[in-house]
């Protein structure tokens, strides 16, 4: 899952970055209003958490211009202005949610959460490859009818090569996806994720399911 944090603050944005990150989310941050609408039209996000005090372009008119776009990403707007009519103005403008500044970080969580998970709604719920099947709402794994225990970024991870099943993704696209803009092109992150995902999916089964394609890329799909 890919975040978009929209947030001038750059203490207050790192350490929700950090947080969502910690969580298994991938999280670009833009510093203001126009930023915030050039990734957001050059990205898929999966989510933006959108603050309405920002320079150069307020949230409000982030938001705006993203459901005149037709954008239907799940915003999330934070605010300290708590008057009601201010809610209802965010609200009215397109956004899915709204919390007023200070918040407790873990409503914040839960928030995110709900909005992903109606967002899965509207999608497609279960993914399945070959015997794998992984449920979005859940975020429950299973191979051949057996529980697989997954970390956060080990799903998220899953997931990206679920929705690409059988098409080979490059190192670029996962680091793209599944991190975020401020991954280093030459850690070896990504090849030690992809190591502990094949032996909890793959161990103890004559077929297996995660394949790496030399000088191609990765694979997720039944055949060999």
């Amino acid at each position: 899952m890919r975040i978009l944090l929209v947030e001038d603050q750059p203490d207050a944005a790192e350490v929700l970055r950090q947080g969502l990150r910690e969580q298994g989310y991938a999280v670009d941050v833009a510093a203001d209003g126009e930023e915030a609408d050039f990734k957001a039209s050059v990205n898929a996000y999966d989510l933006i958490i959108l603050d309405v005090v920002l320079p150069r372009k307020s949230g409000f008119a982030v938001c705006r211009a993203l459901r005149a776009a037709g954008n239907d990403v799940p915003i999330l707007i934070l605010s300290a202005r708590d008057a009601v009519e201010e809610r209802i103005r965010g609200l009215d403008l397109g956004a899915d949610d709204y919390m007023v500044k200070p918040f407790e970080y873990q409503e914040l969580l839960a928030r995110v959460r709900g909005l992903l998970r109606r967002r899965m709604v509207r999608k497609k719920e279960v993914l399945t490859v070959g015997d794998l099947s992984i449920d979005l709402g859940t975020r429950k794994v299973q191979r051949a009818g057996r529980s697989v225990s997954l970390t956060a970024k080990e799903f998220a991870l899953l997931e990206f090569l679920a929705r690409h099943a059988g098409e080979t993704v490059t190192r670029a696209q996962i680091s793209r996806e599944v991190w975020d803009e401020s991954y280093d092109a030459f850690s070896n992150l990504i090849e030690i994720y992809l190591g502990r995902l094949r032996r909890k999916i793959d161990s103890g089964h004559a077929r297996h399911l995660l394949h790496t394609l030399r000088g191609e890329g990765y694979t997720l799909a039944p055949g060999p």
